[in-house]
């Protein structure tokens, strides 16, 4: 018997079996083609736009003008910002690391030109904690100051530099009495350290007080809500012509930055007081010659005007026949207590301030006082306080 034989061997391609993940790929390679075909479709329905790679024209203004009140701004701060300095204070100390002494700015602000002999004002706060000064005008030039004198009851202080005339700009002066709320102004200085700094506001309120590092009172304060912030003080306040009106003082703000209320002593005030310093370094302040009772003590005995604790001896006060507290039968005897001065009504210490502030050394003034009900009126001269 025949047999057929067959050679034994291997099939070199296997037989197929579909898996569970080529079927997955195959539908995503469904839905890809499908995504791609309705791409193109798309792309070819709607209309092809043309992208500019070229800048955008220049759209001008209607008048090609600025509006007037622009241009007024602009004109003034133009005009006078190089009048504004910006005013180092300066102090030595010794540096651990190198054993030498060299002068460390403390506190940073504001100033303007007064005349062209190189005069700064600024704040008395913004220089009273340095021993020296520097002052660096507009052009970047930066002159070491001289203290020639201050007047911390109303926060001024005048310095010097030797500048060259033709690099001082002085500001015209300008009237604080007959402002209006509401009148347009100008801030120029430098908030935060940042140069030539311009804000405008309005002037939002008249008449109003702040005190001085001296926790003196200062009146006749405007309000205003030009942007001021640490660094904008001793910069001036501008009227909308450019002349000084103010000096930026003080603001009020729960963060220490601008909240809208800023307050600037009045150019009245500074056109008074700078000349006295110019003249002898310090202002002579007009007193009475007594050592008032605090506020607070006389407002728990209920008393209402200001107690006259003593009186100094040849005083003005002593001259007029006022008299102080005195030791009756091993007790204290409270002596007069003034309650109006030339017509203006005294409650408490700020008002007898403001009311003597009015006046000069040797003005005479009508002061009434009440001692135990009985009140009378002398006339005082003023005198010089030290």
């Amino acid at each position: 018997m025949s047999q057929s034989m067959y050679p034994v061997t291997r099939d070199p391609t296997p037989p197929y079996r579909e898996s569970g993940l080529t079927k997955v790929l195959a539908v995503l390679l469904l839905l890809v083609a499908g995504a791609l075909v309705f791409t193109v479709v798309e792309q070819r329905r709607s209309p092809q736009r043309s992208v500019s790679y070229e800048p955008r024209p220049i759209a001008q203004r209607p008048d090609d003008k600025l509006g007037a009140d622009e241009q007024a701004t602009i004109d003034v701060f133009s005009k006078f910002s190089r009048s504004v300095v910006h005013v180092t204070s300066l102090a030595p100390r010794l540096n651990q690391m190198t054993l030498n002494v060299t002068e460390l700015p403390l506190g940073v602000g504001s100033g303007f030109v007064w005349d062209q002999d190189g005069h700064i004002v600024t704040n008395f706060h913004v220089v009273q904690e340095g021993d020296k000064a520097s002052v660096t005008l507009n052009d970047g030039s930066t002159y070491p100051a001289t203290l020639v004198g201050v007047a911390p009851d109303k926060d001024l202080a005048v310095l010097h530099i030797d500048a060259p005339p033709d690099k001082l700009l002085p500001l015209p002066i300008g009237q604080s009495g007959n402002l209006k709320v509401g009148q347009k102004v100008l801030a120029i200085g430098n908030p935060f350290g940042l140069d030539q700094t311009l804000t405008t506001g309005v002037i939002s309120g008249l008449g109003r007080e702040i005190k001085s590092v001296t926790q003196r009172p200062i009146s006749d304060v405007i309000q205003t809500d030009a942007s001021i912030n640490p660094g904008n003080s001793g910069g001036p306040l501008l009227d909308s012509s450019g002349r000084l009106i103010g000096i930026n003082t003080a603001i009020y703000s729960p963060s220490g930055a601008n909240a809208g209320i800023g307050f600037a002593v009045p150019v009245d005030t500074i056109n008074r007081i700078v000349p006295q310093l110019l003249k002898d370094g310090k202002i002579t302040r007009p007193g009475l010659g007594i050592n008032p009772l605090s506020d607070q003590i006389a407002a728990q005995h209920h008393i209402d005007g200001v107690v006259v604790l003593q009186v100094s001896p040849g005083g003005a006060a002593d001259r007029a026949g006022i008299v102080g507290a005195r030791s009756v039968g091993g007790g204290t005897q409270l002596g007069d207590v003034i309650v109006n001065i030339d017509g203006a009504d005294i409650h408490r210490l700020t008002d007898l301030f403001k009311a003597l502030d009015a006046h000069k050394v040797g003005d005479q003034l009508d002061v009434t006082v009440d001692n135990n009900g009985r009140r009378r009126t002398v006339k005082v001269t003023l005198q010089a306080l030290p």
